[in-house]
């Protein structure tokens, strides 16, 4: 859907995107992220041929975005981070606008959908440049999907959403998904790119630092897991047998409580319920605690300031 091949971008002495490559394939979320001023923008303006790259390629459904951008730019759906203006048009009149630029016939069908699926069905009459911050955002949204595009942008989506708006777009973003098209997300709302996204980049002074899937960066971070156990009774011969696990690194008791300290190259409750079961325990409860996406961005980004310093 969309591939990058050593994208640059580079402002006089100032790198904003620097030898970037992704690939973002269909039925995919791919979330993309980074700390102010990461270059994420700049990225996204290239990507819909905005701006013209320093060095390297961008290429949109395996065609480089120099060729046909205009035919190729009807198969993108756009979410800017701040609503574009309306003017006197109502919503209707907005969504029904975009419908005819990209050559939709007889889009009734599928804006009633959309508008009834993201709650603005009684308000489609209104004028769009009323709605409130969050009822544009949603409305943003309905226009990027009013052509049925294969490949969503979304910068920022969930901006200005009360939870049930956020639940909503979700529900849209994760259909568009699971009819086999792609979507980037950029968002400073890390618990909804955890929730949604499939894979993971994160950007940093224009240099992609990592990008895996949330337990496969977990992995690569090293950490542990932990998790918590309650028994009725804890026999005495499961510590030795928990600690037969590869897994599992330490084990802290109290009463009846276990907290397994685990390696998180894969998930060993599987193994620690038989281990309960062989030596007789019986189970109240099984939590597990995994280091959050935030925590993981935070080491990530950190660590990559540090090693930029050392090197200064």
């Amino acid at each position: 859907m969309l591939r990058t091949e050593n994208l640059c971008k580079s402002y006089d002495s100032t790198v904003a995107v620097h030898n970037l490559n992704l690939n973002i394939t269909a039925g995919e979320i791919y979330g993309f992220l980074g700390p102010n001023g990461a270059g994420k923008t700049t990225t996204i303006r290239l990507l819909l041929g905005l701006l013209k790259p320093s060095d390297g390629r961008v290429f949109l459904f395996e065609d480089p975005i120099t060729d046909n951008i205009i035919s190729l730019k009807r198969r993108i759906g756009v979410v800017a981070e701040e609503p574009p203006p309306a003017g006197r048009m109502t919503a209707w009149e907005l969504v029904r606008f975009f419908a005819d630029l990209n050559h939709v016939t007889h889009p009734e069908a599928r804006m009633e959908k959309l508008f009834h699926s993201l709650d603005l069905w009684e308000a489609r009459y209104a004028l769009a440049s009323a709605y409130s911050r969050g009822m544009r955002q949603k409305l943003s949204l309905i226009r990027a999907l009013i052509h049925t595009p294969d490949l969503l942008i979304l910068d920022e989506p969930v901006s200005g959403l009360d939870p049930f708006g956020i639940r909503q777009v979700r529900a849209v973003v994760d259909e568009h998904r699971e009819q086999g098209g792609a979507v980037l997300i950029s968002s400073h709302i890390l618990s909804e790119v955890e929730r949604s996204a499939s894979r993971i980049g994160i950007l940093h002074q224009g240099h992609l630092l990592v990008e895996d899937s949330i337990n496969g960066i977990r992995a690569r971070m090293g950490g542990t897991n932990v998790v918590h156990l309650e028994l009725l009774e804890i026999p005495a011969s499961l510590p030795t047998q928990l600690q037969s696990i590869p897994e599992v690194q330490k084990i802290e008791t109290q009463e009846n409580q276990l907290t397994l300290h685990l390696s998180s190259s894969r998930d060993a409750r599987p193994d620690i319920f038989q281990a309960v079961v062989d030596t007789g325990g019986i189970l109240v409860t099984m939590e597990m605690e995994k280091i959050s996406l935030e925590e993981a961005f935070v080491t990530i980004t950190n660590q990559n300031v540090q090693q930029l310093a050392g090197a200064g």
